[in-house]
């Protein structure tokens, strides 16, 4: 199904349908691999089709059952912010945030490597980046790199330097998400897509932010004039 990219009336926000999922929405942050807050994030809030968050509520059923929470650190990503993506990678003198998540990476093989794509999943809608909450230590499981981590180490499959629990904890979230129909991504452990996503030709660029479910047009001059960006 084809609609307008500005059309938000199939999406929600994932914490009405989900209240479970921990939301830590990092590229509305500075703390991502720019090192800025990317462009269309106005809220720190997740955004998803309908259809992708209702099917991730027997995925956090069955994992609250065994002692885990997910936590969601990006879900729909508007145009914009890929080609915020995009002009970045293009920049090759730009490199602040090199240590801490691209060490061992050239930038410019990042295209290359499947860690940035001049179009994105996330943008249309049904594609989330997740990891797992362990509810006992009250923080995030170790699962044998960092969100966003481009390299190697990073594919669900990787043993190199990743121990066998961490291994474990990769392959009970690929299972427990493919169970509720999402696919997994073979560069990154904690990229998801819900396999019969409702709007797999539509890029959608409206921004994140409550506002777009709303069809209103929020005005952030005031916020931008109180919060350094």
């Amino acid at each position: 199904m084809t609609i307008s990219p500005q059309d938000a009336s199939g999406f929600v926000m994932l914490s009405e349908i989900c209240p479970d999922i921990i939301q830590e929405i990092r590229y509305f942050t500075t703390y991502n691999f720019i090192g800025d807050r990317v462009d269309g994030y106005e809220e720190p809030v997740a955004l998803l089709t309908r259809k992708a968050a209702e099917a991730l509520v027997p995925v956090c059923r069955r994992l609250k059952a065994q002692g885990w929470l997910l936590k969601v650190f990006d879900a729909y990503r508007p145009q914009s912010a890929v080609e915020h993506f995009v002009r970045w990678a293009d920049n090759p003198a730009d490199v602040r945030m090199k240590p801490f998540f691209y060490p061992d990476v050239d930038k410019s093989r990042l295209f290359e490597l499947d860690f940035i794509s001049r179009r994105s999943g996330h943008s249309r809608g049904s594609t989330l980046d997740v990891t797992l909450f362990d509810m006992a230590k009250g923080c995030d499981a170790d699962m044998g790199s960092p969100f966003d981590w481009f390299g190697e180490r990073s594919h669900p499959s990787c043993r190199a330097g990743i121990s066998p629990f961490q291994y474990d904890l990769r392959m009970l979230l690929q299972r427990t998400m493919a169970e509720a129909g999402f696919r997994p991504l073979s560069s990154e452990w904690w990229h998801f897509t819900l396999r019969e996503e409702p709007y797999p030709d539509t890029y959608f660029t409206f921004p994140v932010s409550r506002a777009s479910l709303s069809g209103k047009q929020p005005d952030f001059t005031k916020d931008q004039e109180e919060v350094p960006v």
